[in-house]
């Protein structure tokens, strides 16, 4: 295809070229961006990746932030519908996100964000974006504070990072919340938002956030908040379902998954009917490489531990079997990088 041709492919409309080339897998995307300006254009722009979605075509990768034995961080990237599934490198991770632990890690669209992090006396604020059909990374608005640690969810379109620590801020109980659209955080503040977070979910349109609290000031060392971001209203969480939240925690179809790795790893299950916890399936650590991380596409669930060793669990199996679970497993890396956050992503 020449250069200067004006259609993207000769002899055909450009909406005909554009439902023809939307049907190319995403692995071949990086291909599809060398043949021309024109397409390359095209494959990075908000309309293919707006077609593919209407159009039931797009396809779901995972993201990971791992970190080494040096304290370095890394991303990485996996097709889960590939045949010989795999964990690949993303180059270009900017320099001065390299050693932030606590780093916030969302994904809106088709950019994926990582917020803040560093430690109690280097927290930062800024915020780097990485757009997956470009395959590029970019700073965009800062955050109105430093936070590291801090609770992050996707809410309505709009990014909300809960508390986090930093020497610098004047008040630890505020949140941000980001606006992609016009690329601006708007601070809040209340206190009964926490700084001190551990992990949290989005339920039943609330934001839920599992505390750590000094054991010497409540009975037990953990407990949880409800954010209600249509109403701007928190509360205490339900006790019962907090005294199951041993671990990484995610939502599938409604329900709460949590794997519990106090002794051996187990995946518990909240029944919100009963407000009781089910054990589901107890696991091999040999297999899951704890301490692991959760993260769930359609009715999948991905458990991934040191060195992205991970394991694919089908939550519709749930209770067909004695509680069994169909699972599959994916080879990690060669190294013990520890995993930090993982996410999905849709293009």
């Amino acid at each position: 295809m020449e250069e200067n041709q004006t259609s993207l492919i000769s002899g055909l409309p450009d909406d005909m070229a554009l439902s023809c080339l939307a049907r190319v897998p995403r692995k071949y995307h990086a291909i599809l961006k060398c043949v021309s300006k024109r397409w390359r254009e095209l494959v990075c722009c908000d309309e293919f990746y707006d077609y593919r979605r209407v159009h039931s075509l797009s396809e779901t990768w995972m993201y990971a932030l791992c970190c080494d034995r040096y304290g370095k961080i890394w991303f990485y990237v996996l097709d889960p519908n590939e045949s010989q599934r795999r964990w690949k490198c993303v180059p270009g991770l900017p320099a001065r996100a390299l050693n932030k632990m606590g780093m916030g890690f969302e994904v809106i669209g088709k950019k994926v964000y990582l917020l803040g992090g560093g430690g109690w006396l280097d927290a930062t604020n800024e915020v780097f974006c990485y757009d997956v059909s470009t395959n590029s990374w970019t700073q965009v608005a800062s955050l109105s504070t430093a936070r590291c640690d801090s609770a992050c969810q996707v809410y309505d379109g709009k990014i909300y990072a809960i508390g986090g620590l930093a020497s610098t801020r004047s008040d630890p109980y505020s949140w941000d919340i980001f606006d992609p659209r016009t690329n601006s955080w708007e601070l809040h503040s209340n206190a009964c938002a926490v700084p001190e977070v551990e992990d949290s979910v989005v339920l039943d349109g609330k934001i839920y956030i599992r505390c750590q609290v000094s054991a010497s000031t409540m009975s037990s060392p953990f407990y949880a908040v409800v954010y209600e971001p249509s109403s701007g209203t928190w509360q205490r969480a339900d006790a019962d379902m907090v005294s199951g939240w041993q671990g990484p925690a995610v939502v599938v179809d409604g329900t709460l998954y949590v794997l519990d790795q106090s002794s051996g790893t187990k995946l518990m299950m909240w029944q919100k009917d009963k407000r009781e916890w089910v054990a589901v399936k107890r696991l091999s650590t040999l297999l899951t490489k704890p301490p692991c991380q959760l993260a769930a596409i359609g009715k999948k669930l991905f458990i991934v531990g040191k060195g992205l060793s991970t394991v694919v669990l089908d939550t519709s199996q749930t209770g067909s079997v004695e509680g069994a679970m169909v699972g599959t497993s994916i080879p990690g890396l060669i190294t013990s990088d520890k995993v930090l956050n993982c996410k999905f992503q849709t293009l």
